[in-house]
């Protein structure tokens, strides 16, 4: 059986990717501002999960990821420096999806920012996938964050990336069990030579063809670079007419 956690209790096998050791395992640094539609989500000065630009103010991530003290660091490669390229925004108001249950269902969050982000070549926001968009299995994507490079290994400050490819449901759901709806989320399969998220990746964007499919939500807690256990990510098509609701301020406000 897998064991899941929430946001303040852990259990045995199953992490949400957040954490304060964050980052992607193995992978290779990205070229500096490559992903500038990337934004890291700090609290006191530490990076804690990952998000996408995808309008000047708003930035989409995972819902376990609310913190009231978040600031977002856009226009970022380097997070241990105070880059003249990236900009500081606190939070005005935090929209987890109503139907968020504090595990693994409809784990999506928007962050309205206090103010617009100044778009330039640092900084862009990045297009949401087609409502009905499927991608096949063994599609290649990737995947990119800031933090450790391996289990036990040390943080990286400069952002990183990764390719992993998109696993079929049935396989995801005969690992993950009940922690898995195919209905919101996919899953990928990789390599530990090649590389993946890991802790701290939560709501960072998984990439297929240019378009960001999914955003980082589990793995395996104990040894997120264990291939048996596939990468699990949110759907983001599927959320899209909420999404849309909130942009326009009809949406639930926390």
């Amino acid at each position: 059986m897998i064991y899941a956690y929430c946001i303040v209790f852990f259990f045995q096998l199953l992490s949400l990717a957040g954490g304060s050791e964050s980052g992607i395992f193995g992978g290779r640094d990205a070229k500096p501002h490559s992903r500038p539609y990337m934004a890291s989500l700090q609290v006191n000065g530490s990076h804690k999960c990952g998000g996408i630009l995808i309008r000047k103010d708003f930035v989409l991530t995972a819902a376990h990821c609310i913190d009231p003290s978040t600031i977002v660091v856009l226009g970022a490669h380097d997070i241990s420096k105070e880059e003249k390229s990236q900009q500081s925004i606190g939070v005005a108001k935090y929209h987890p999806h109503p139907d968020y249950n504090g595990k693994f269902d409809n784990d999506i969050m928007l962050l309205e920012l206090e103010k617009n982000a100044t778009l330039n070549r640092y900084v862009k926001v990045i297009g949401l996938p087609k409502k009905d968009g499927k991608i096949p299995a063994n599609t290649n994507c990737a995947v990119a964050g800031w933090g450790i490079t391996g289990v036990s290994e040390p943080a990286s400050t400069v952002l990183r990336e990764a390719t992993e490819k998109i696993q079929s449901s049935f396989k995801c759901k005969n690992i993950w069990k009940k922690n898995f709806n195919s209905s919101h989320m996919l899953c990928t399969k990789f390599n530990k030579k090649n590389g993946g998220v890991c802790q701290g990746d939560s709501g960072g964007p998984l990439i297929c063809n240019t378009k960001p499919q999914g955003l980082t939500e589990y793995t395996l807690e104990s040894d997120c670079t264990d291939p048996r256990y596939p990468h699990v990510f949110t759907k983001v098509h599927v959320f899209l007419p909420w999404i849309k609701e909130v942009m326009k301020g009809l949406g639930n406000v926390a």
